[in-house]
C-alpha cells in the first residue's frame, strides 16, 4: 500500500486500482502487530475488518460511486460503543462487557463505508492526562517511548501518530483529544458541544463530554466531522444542523483573520519558555502577513481549572454510580455481609485510584454544607466564562493558545502529584466549560525533539472558521523554520 497521506488521495488510488481495501487492511493489521509495544489497541477487529474490505472491493468493481468514507480505516476509543464488541472504558469494572448497540457516531461512519479496525486504550473512564490510568497498562508515545502520549485518548492518538489507522475517534471532556494530539504531533479536534451525538459514549461528565477526531490533516478531520455531526433522536443535546459542510474556496485563501490571544496564558509561569517563544514568533509572523492579532486580558484564567474539576467530578460521581456490579461488569468475589458491603468491595476493586479520587471529590462537592461553597460557585464561574466568551467572539474570529504548558513528559513524572497533573489542563478545559470548538494543530518541534501544537478556538457552532484558519496555518506556517532553528 502506498503511504497514507489523506483520504482524498487514498480514494484516488482506489479508483485508479493502485491499491485495494483488502491490501490496505492487511497492511494496517501487520503494522498494529509490529507495534504492539506501543499498547495503543485494546482489541483489533482483524477478521471482520478484512470481510468488510473485501465487500468494498467487490462493490467498487460494480462501478458504484464511493461513499464519503469508503474503505477509510478508523479506530475508536474504548469508551465508544460498537454493537457486539467489548467496551470497557479501560476499567476492571466493565471487564467482559459487550455493547448491545453502536454509538451514533460509529453508526454514521459505518453508513459511509468506513472500516473500524479496533478499539484503543485510554485512561480509565477518560480520567487522566497521560494514559497511565488504564487497566491495560500505559500507551507509549511513538515519537519517544519513554514519554507519555497524553490522555485520556492516548491510544487513539498514537494509533494515528504511528500510522496504525487513517483516523481515530477519541473523547474530549477537558482536553482529552487536543492534548494527546499536541504530544503526538497530529491534528486533534473537539467540536462544539453537541455537534456530534454523545449517544453511545460512556459518560464521564455529561455537560462537558464530546466525541473528537484525530487525523493527519485538517481536511480528513473535517470530513469525519461532517459525516458524524447532526441531530440525533437519542441525544437531546445534539445540535440540529445536519447539512454542515466543510468547504475551502479561493476566497478563503487570502482572508485576513482577527485573532486574539490571552496575555495571562502566554505569560503564565507554568508555560515552557520555548513554547512561549515559538507562539510569540508565530504571532509576529501573522501580523506581518496582514492578520490582526491582539493581546487581550483574561483575568479568569486561574479560575478555569478549579471550576472544571469541581463540576466534572460532581457529574462523574453521579454518572459512575451505575457501575455497581449488580447488572453487568465486574463483581467482587469477597465474602459479602450485605448489599452496602457488596457495593463497597465491587467498586473499590473495580475502579482504579484516579477514578476513585474523582468520585470522592465529586461526592464531596455535592454534599450538604459544601454544595454552595463549591458546586454553585463553579457554576457561577462557568457562566462568567460563557459571557466573556460571547463578548470576545463578537470582536474576533478566533482565539489562539498553547495546547499544553509543556511537551510530552516522562512516565511517572507527575503521578505522585495529582494537583500538578490537573493544573496542566489550564489551556484546554476552557473550551469544555464554555462548549466551544477547539483544535490542536501540529506546527512546531521543540529542541527536545518532541512535537507541540497550537490550540485554536472559535465561537460556538463555527467549526467552519476553525477549520479554515487551521488549514491556512498548516499550509503556511507548519514547522515554520525560523521558529525551530
Amino acid at each position: 500500500m502506498p503511504d497514507f497521506k489523506n483520504i482524498k488521495d487514498y480514494h484516488t488510488a482506489l479508483l485508479q486500482s493502485k491499491t485495494n481495501c483488502t491490501d490496505v487492511v492487511n497492511d494496517y493489521i501487520g503494522k498494529i502487530e509490529s507495534n504492539k509495544q506501543l499498547n495503543a489497541f485494546v482489541e483489533v477487529f482483524a477478521e471482520e475488518a478484512l470481510v468488510k474490505a473485501k465487500e468494498l472491493d467487490a462493490k467498487r468493481k460494480t462501478g458504484a460511486a464511493l461513499k464519503k468514507l469508503h474503505g477509510v480505516v478508523v479506530a475508536i476509543k474504548d469508551v465508544i460503543c460498537y454493537k457486539d464488541h467489548k467496551v470497557t472504558a479501560a476499567s476492571k469494572i466493565l471487564e467482559g462487557f459487550t455493547s448491545i448497540y453502536s454509538a451514533t457516531a460509529v453508526q454514521r461512519l459505518l453508513d459511509e463505508d468506513a472500516i473500524i479496525i479496533g478499539s484503543c486504550n485510554c485512561d480509565e473512564f477518560a480520567m487522566g492526562s497521560t494514559n497511565e490510568n488504564s487497566v491495560y497498562g500505559n500507551v507509549l508515545n511513538a515519537a519517544d517511548e519513554t514519554k507519555v502520549p497524553g490522555g485520556s485518548s492516548g491510544g487513539s492518538a498514537v494509533a494515528v501518530q504511528a500510522g496504525l489507522c487513517m483516523a481515530s475517534l477519541g473523547s474530549d471532556t477537558g482536553g482529552s483529544v487536543r492534548q494527546p494530539a499536541d504530544f503526538c504531533g497530529i491534528v486533534g479536534i473537539k467540536p462544539t458541544y453537541g455537534r456530534i451525538s454523545r449517544y453511545g459514549l460512556i459518560a464521564y461528565a455529561s455537560s462537558f463530554d464530546q466525541i473528537g477526531i484525530f487525523s493527519n490533516t485538517v481536511d480528513d478531520a473535517a470530513l469525519l466531522l461532517e459525516v458524524m455531526s447532526g441531530a440525533d433522536d437519542y441525544d437531546s443535546t445534539a445540535l440540529t444542523q445536519r447539512n454542515w459542510q466543510w468547504v475551502i474556496n479561493n476566497e478563503q485563501a487570502d482572508k485576513k483573520y482577527r485573532i486574539a490571544y490571552f496575555k495571562e496564558a502566554l505569560h503564565h509561569p507554568s508555560l515552557d519558555k520555548e513554547i512561549k517563544e515559538n507562539i510569540l514568533s508565530l504571532i509576529d509572523k501573522l501580523k506581518s502577513d496582514g492578520h490582526q492579532v491582539t493581546e487581550i486580558d483574561f483575568d479568569l484564567l486561574d479560575f478555569v481549572v478549579p471550576a472544571y474539576y469541581v463540576l466534572t467530578t460532581a457529574e462523574a460521581s453521579s454518572n459512575l454510580s451505575r457501575f455497581d456490579g449488580v447488572r453487568y461488569g465486574y463483581r467482587s468475589n469477597s465474602s459479602i455481609k450485605d448489599l452496602t458491603d457488596f457495593y463497597k468491595h465491587t467498586r473499590s476493586e473495580g475502579f482504579g485510584k484516579e477514578v476513585q479520587r474523582r468520585i470522592m471529590l465529586g461526592t464531596f462537592v455535592l454534599s450538604a454544607g459544601y454544595y454552595d461553597a463549591y458546586f454553585s460557585k463553579a457554576q457561577q464561574v462557568r457562566r462568567l466564562l460563557t459571557d466573556k466568551t460571547k463578548a470576545i467572539f463578537a470582536e474576533y474570529d478566533a482565539v489562539i493558545l498553547p495546547t499544553s504548558p509543556t511537551t510530552a513528559f516522562t512516565f511517572g513524572e507527575k503521578t505522585e502529584d495529582p494537583i500538578a497533573m490537573y493544573l496542566a489542563d489550564i489551556y484546554t478545559v476552557f473550551a469544555n466549560l464554555t462548549g466551544l470548538p477547539g483544535i490542536s494543530i501540529p506546527l512546531f518541534k521543540h529542541s527536545n525533539s518532541m512535537p507541540f501544537g497550537l490550540q485554536i478556538m472559535t465561537a460556538k457552532t463555527d467549526e467552519l472558521t476553525l477549520l479554515q484558519l487551521s488549514e491556512h496555518l498548516m499550509q503556511h506556517y507548519k514547522m515554520y523554520p525560523h521558529l525551530n532553528n
